[in-house]
């Protein structure tokens, strides 16, 4: 493979690698998360009507 080939190569994994690890440590490091998450309740029409 050329230089330039290794160079694209190297960046391109690099920057993959980043994105990732960056990533991860949003998703691991905010606190308080779980506040904020939100559940689907689903309901069918006869228990709509039920209430």
């Amino acid at each position: 493979m050329t230089t330039q080939g290794w160079i694209i190569l190297l960046v391109s994994v690099s920057a993959v690698t980043t994105l990732f690890t960056w990533c991860v440590y949003k998703v691991l490091s905010i606190p308080g998360e779980t506040e904020h998450m939100h559940g689907v309740e689903f309901q069918t029409p006869d228990e709509i009507e039920e209430e």
